[in-house]
């Protein structure tokens, strides 16, 4: 089977692709040697997929289903499978295996969910109270001396990316302030040490069997509960754009999801407009205007 990557996963790594790199060349081969080596069966490559790494459905020796994803490193495959093997299923996909040959080609065998049927799919509010009970189980102490970037480290680079992008786009500098600012003044409080899922979303959020609901692709990360939180407070937020009442509605959902998952609203109001100026001067920067005009407008309602 040719392992075509979907144009999504294309036109991302190509956003962010460093000068010289050939992941996406060498691709099919690492595939194809993925599969040989665990004797799977392909179906499918998931499409319209990620947009940092390929998903392929496939079925094992024993006609099980399940998932091959492959990652360049700056995924930082070998990140998320430490993360999934110390949840081991708990809130999260299910690792297969833990050590193979190609690991280091973010290789990664995973439990089959329902790839096309996330928590986005349910109405709003029981989204949101779905993904968010997902979220809470993942939120656990991280395993003794793990190499897990920081909070403080992951925010430390996207505040230079920010700096600079402000130089070059003055039309942001007010509100790049205002979410440097608000890092400078969350990080100088002790920090909080819990293993985040990174990038959580309700797409992140996808249907299961042994759970009804289970996360999937983490970037993750160790530190306070909030900055995991931040993500999930701006989902939908076209619609929430779109609406003459979006931002009443998104200072309800800061109160309502700190109130559900006991973390301190303010906290999570400052995580959310850092984790929104940042994500918008990066579409930015790499020529998604579109993108970063929605999420610097919802980053200016807080």
């Amino acid at each position: 089977m040719a392992f075509e990557p979907p144009q999504r996963l294309v036109r991302a790594l190509g956003e962010t692709a460093p000068a010289g790199d050939d992941w996406l060349a060498r691709l099919p081969g690492t595939a194809e040697r993925a599969v040989a080596r665990r004797e799977l069966t392909v179906e499918r490559v998931q499409v319209p997929g990620g947009r940092s790494s390929l998903v392929v459905l496939v079925r094992r020796a024993d006609d099980s289903p399940a998932v091959l994803k492959l990652a360049p490193a700056r995924a930082r495959p070998e990140s998320e499978r430490a993360a999934l093997a110390h949840w081991a299923g708990l809130g999260a996909v299910q690792l297969l295996e833990t050590d193979t040959e190609d690991a280091a080609e973010g290789v990664l065998l995973l439990e089959r969910l329902h790839p096309d049927v996330s928590v986005r799919s349910l109405p709003e509010a029981k989204a949101l109270l779905e993904a968010a009970g997902t979220l809470r189980r993942l939120w656990v102490e991280p395993p003794g001396g793990h190499a897990f970037e920081t909070v403080a480290e992951r925010t430390g680079r996207q505040a230079e990316a920010m700096r600079a992008t402000a130089s070059a786009f003055g039309e942001v500098a007010v509100l790049v302030d205002a979410a440097l600012a608000a890092r400078a003044e969350l990080s100088a409080a002790p920090p909080e040490d819990r293993l985040l899922h990174g990038t959580f979303r309700q797409s992140k959020v996808l249907a299961g069997e042994r759970m009804p609901w289970l996360a999937v692709g983490p970037d993750p990360v160790v530190g306070e509960c909030a900055f995991d939180l931040a993500r999930l407070v701006r989902d939908r937020v076209e619609d929430l754009i779109a609406s003459p009442s979006g931002a009443a509605t998104t200072r309800r959902r800061v109160k309502r999801l700190a109130e559900s998952l006991d973390v301190d609203q303010e906290r999570l109001r400052g995580w959310t407009l850092f984790r929104a100026v940042e994500s918008g001067v990066r579409a930015l920067r790499v020529g998604r205007p579109k993108d970063a005009e929605l999420l610097l407008e919802f980053a200016g309602w807080l």
